[in-house]
């Protein structure tokens, strides 16, 4: 019995690792808490968004540098404890800049993975023209992107 309970056991993790899923991915891990909870931009207000976020080219007037943003990702990288090519990483927003976030605090940036980063890219695009558009305000989509990326990634 043991030894048809252990085959079972193994079939089923082959399956399981083996399986193609249609699913949006998750990332191979989520960004912490601790080191980076998100940091909001103080220009950016509800009041204001049509002026800021909701102007078409606005963060390209606040993006970070990217050797900024470079160096800053082989850092957090070691903080993180994750390995690879640093070109296989992100240096994303926590809270993106097109919905308000910090442009260069670190606590508002981390080394999100490809995919998944480029995956969450065109979640942020659909916030923004939800706050935009008046569907959502913009603490809701924060608090939203920030739901998100602290637990898949």
């Amino acid at each position: 019995m043991r030894t048809v309970l252990v085959a079972l056991a193994v079939a089923l993790l082959a399956g399981a690792m083996f399986a193609r899923h249609s699913a949006p991915t998750k990332g191979p891990y989520h960004a912490d808490i601790t080191r980076t909870p998100g940091v909001l931009n103080p220009d950016v207000t509800q009041q204001n968004i049509a002026t800021t976020i909701c102007k078409s080219g606005w963060t390209r007037t606040i993006r970070p540098p990217t050797d900024y943003t470079n160096a800053l990702k082989l850092k957090q990288m070691r903080e993180y404890g994750v390995g690879g090519s640093p070109a296989e990483y992100q240096e994303d927003h926590l809270i993106s800049l097109e919905l308000g976030g910090h442009p260069t605090d670190p606590r508002n940036l981390w080394p999100e993975p490809y995919p998944r980063a480029a995956e969450v890219d065109s979640v942020e695009n659909e916030l923004n023209a939800k706050v935009c558009s008046g569907a959502m305000s913009l603490s809701d989509v924060q608090l939203k992107e920030s739901e998100l990326k602290h637990t898949d990634g």
